[in-house]
């Protein structure tokens, strides 16, 4: 008797469903505390504090929906065979338009054009809800509808433009790929992401945002004189214009090798209170880069989709997982979804070692920032970070360490103190 793979994915989603909600109830219970942690209190205002509650009090409300209408989508699309049946339509549809249906490439095309369809039909409601609901309510929304939906649309045109000869290598590389399968699937993916990562903030992130050079002034001789200290090669300096979307801000830089860029959103400039504590959070960005946490985090990557790919190719001809899942044929993005599914306890431990890793990271950051002299400066745009983005300010600590990559507000200011008390 073959083993019922499809049961045991859908037992084990199932199960991750109500342990993950455990921990959403358990945070929930710490957003609805009413007072803040005390190392927050005479840091963080009542005011804002009351408003960061009630901003993620709704998300969590929200979060329990969504994360319920999923599981019961999810689960049904597996145990009642949906995944075949939208298959052999895909393929059914081919001829219609005068197409070959044998042409495996076409039918995989034909399959991800009705679950891009779908995908947009089921995901709408909750993005329109959080968008224009949620974050409107709060403050934070600053689309317009339009806006919005032009978005959309654009994102669903690139999926068009470059989804289908990046499927369609894949196809063929596991056709040909013989026994070398996972290193070829795995050289073309580290190729496609070195250049994705240097085409996206050339022509993608343009067509979303605008990007303006940083004026001349004491901000953009603040960061530049760091860069320089650094030895960091930064050759662009960018401000984006996330607040024709949206209240939170950020920072980020990218870039390979000599060529690198730092962009600052114009909300973090327009909340932060001085330049000190923009340079600040730059610091602390730098810091990544210093300590190599950049280099560290690819190559992980890498490693993880290897080791992915390794694993496709031991169960890709596989019969009887096929089978467990309704498929009498065995197509490559069929395989893929369904390696995926199988791997789902796999990646959940792996995702949380990597939050511990980052976690880790955050803290080395925060503490090179510090040693530059930035440490008053850094607590400070932390603090108001918190504060604009209405941040959670109570934590469950299991929920967080379980989800969160970057550490809660009171662990890295407590982090931030306590050399400082050493000292004294």
């Amino acid at each position: 008797m073959a083993f019922p793979y499809m049961e045991a994915v859908v037992g084990f989603m199932v199960l991750m469903y109500f342990f993950e909600t455990y921990l959403d109830l358990r945070q929930h219970a710490a957003l609805k505390l009413p007072t803040l942690p005390k190392t927050l209190e005479g840091v963080i205002s009542q005011e804002k504090f009351e408003k960061s509650r009630a901003y993620s009090l709704d998300k969590s409300y929200f979060h329990f929906v969504h994360e319920f209408v999923t599981i019961l989508m999810d689960s049904a699309i597996l145990f009642f065979g949906i995944l075949p049946w939208f298959w052999k339509k895909s393929g059914n549809f081919l001829p219609l338009v005068g197409l070959n249906a044998e042409n495996e490439i076409l039918h995989t095309l034909s399959f991800l054009a009705g679950v891009m369809i779908w995908s947009q039909i089921t995901d709408l409601p909750f993005s329109l809800y959080s968008t224009f609901v949620i974050e409107a309510r709060h403050g934070f929304n600053k689309q317009t509808i339009w806006l919005f939906f032009r978005d959309l649309i654009k994102g669903m045109c690139l999926a068009i433009v470059l989804g289908p000869p990046i499927v369609s290598a894949i196809i063929v590389i596991v056709q040909k790929g013989g026994p070398y399968l996972a290193i070829y699937l795995w050289a073309f993916m580290f190729v496609l992401s070195l250049v994705m990562m240097t085409v996206y903030p050339v022509l993608i992130a343009p067509l979303f945002n605008k990007f303006t050079p940083l004026p001349e002034g004491e901000l953009r001789l603040k960061i530049e004189k760091l860069a320089s200290s650094l030895n960091f090669p930064l050759k662009k300096l960018f401000v984006v214009d996330g607040s024709t979307r949206s209240s939170h801000s950020n920072a980020y830089m990218y870039g390979f090798f000599k060529n690198k860029r730092i962009v600052l959103y114009d909300t973090l400039i327009q909340q932060c209170k001085n330049d000190e504590e923009i340079v600040a959070v730059i610091a602390h960005e730098l810091g990544h880069w210093k300590l190599n946490h950049t280099m560290y985090s690819f190559i992980a990557v890498q490693i993880l989709t290897f080791l992915q790919f390794g694993g496709y190719t031991l169960v890709r001809n596989s019969t009887d997982l096929f089978r467990s899942f309704g498929f009498d044929t065995q197509p490559v993005l069929i395989g893929l979804i369904i390696f995926q599914h199988t791997v789902i306890p796999i990646q959940h431990l792996v995702s949380f070692g990597l939050n511990l890793v980052s976690r880790s990271f955050e803290f080395q950051a925060d503490a090179f920032a510090k040693k530059l002299g930035y440490g008053s400066a850094l607590r400070a745009g932390l603090v108001k970070l918190q504060e604009e983005n209405l941040s959670a300010m109570n934590t469950d600590p299991w929920y967080s360490a379980y989800h969160y990559s970057h550490p809660p507000l009171v662990e890295r200011l407590a982090a931030i103190d306590e050399p400082d008390k050493k000292e004294d």
